[in-house]
């Protein structure tokens, strides 16, 4: 292409994002399912805690898992012990950036999933015998699962934009951690107006896509 286009940054994007959504499904999921379930001691404490970044600004977010993933904290100590590298500053870390970022979207479309579910259903399966994750993943899942699919496609859609966490827990490293949103942010930096446009519309076009998707799976989200 005329403008140079560089494309590593989309595939590193469409990576970290796969893998981040995924994280950000399973735990998100189970999170769903335990605040679905009637009340109990600290859901309230828990709730507020998995909103939290959905309204922290991104460099205080950043900040937050800089401190957990660190190499002085014990996850980060734990990483670099089993991998040999550092978990800050690598795609790895990226991908955990995104995930977090990503999380409250999988548990907000869950729980509302969950909780739409008819309990006679479950009441049926609990009178044939089946115990609390025999009805979770043979009734709750599967009746839940275009709500919580839809939630994971505007997961992926989070996960694919992210950028001020990200920027502070993995960098700005070309072809090695630098994703989209931070090829544009550079791109405008160093006035390549053209290579910006094409990625800026890239974005746009799979983030409409997934809303798209999003939308047929849970109606409203």
């Amino acid at each position: 292409m005329s403008v140079g286009l560089d494309w590593s940054p989309l595939w590193l994007s469409m990576r970290v994002a796969g893998l981040a959504t995924v994280g950000a499904a399973v735990v998100g999921t189970i999170v769903a399912y335990a605040l679905a379930e009637g009340r109990w001691r600290g859901r309230d404490v828990v709730e507020s805690i998995t909103t939290l970044p959905l309204i922290l600004p991104p460099t205080v977010l950043g900040y937050y898992l800089l401190v957990a993933l660190g190499r002085q904290s014990a996850l980060g100590a734990f990483f670099e012990r089993v991998t040999g590298v550092p978990l800050v500053f690598t795609w790895q870390g990226a991908v955990v950036a995104a995930g977090v970022a990503a999380f409250p979207y999988i548990v907000r479309t869950g729980r509302a999933a969950f909780e739409q579910v008819d309990t006679s259903a479950v009441e049926a399966a609990r009178i044939d015998g089946a115990g609390r994750a025999q009805q979770f993943l043979f009734v709750l899942l599967p009746l839940a699962r275009r709500g919580i699919a839809a939630g994971v496609a505007l997961a992926f859609a989070r996960a694919l934009g992210e950028f001020g966490a990200t920027l502070m827990v993995a960098g700005n490293i070309p072809g090695r951690t630098q994703t989209m949103p931070l090829a544009i942010y550079d791109a405008v930096q160093a006035g390549a107006w053209d290579a910006a446009r094409v990625m800026v519309t890239i974005l746009t076009v799979l983030a409409l896509a997934v809303l798209l998707i999003a939308g047929r799976l849970g109606g409203k989200v």
